[in-house]
């Protein structure tokens, strides 16, 4: 788990915090999930640098289609937004929930 992700665990996704419980590394398809709400069908990536290689970019761009194709809605953030804006990281992962629960 790199630096970024461990944030975003311990400010954010750990123990209900938003309401939901997600869990950490989950299969799916193909993919190793970063974190995913299974009752939500939500799923959190947190892009390091390595996500702005082309071939990277290309890859992230078919997995993110399959699995909104099976149905999940893909949420992505830089690792250094998450480590320079928690607080808006949050409010993102919230509006997001919102729309999902139409709350």
């Amino acid at each position: 788990m790199t630096k970024a992700e461990a944030c975003l665990w311990k400010y954010a996704l750990r123990a209900k915090q938003m309401g939901y419980t997600f869990n950490r590394q989950r299969p799916i398809l193909n993919y190793i999930a970063d974190f995913m709400s299974k009752e939500l069908k939500l799923i959190i990536e947190v892009d390091g640098y390595s996500h702005l290689i082309e071939d990277v970019i290309e890859n992230d761009i078919i997995r993110q289609q399959r699995l909104e194709n099976a149905g999940f809605k893909v949420i992505r953030f830089k690792g250094e937004e998450v480590l320079k804006d928690i607080k808006r990281v949050r409010e993102i992962i919230q509006i997001t929930i919102n729309e999902l629960t139409k709350q």
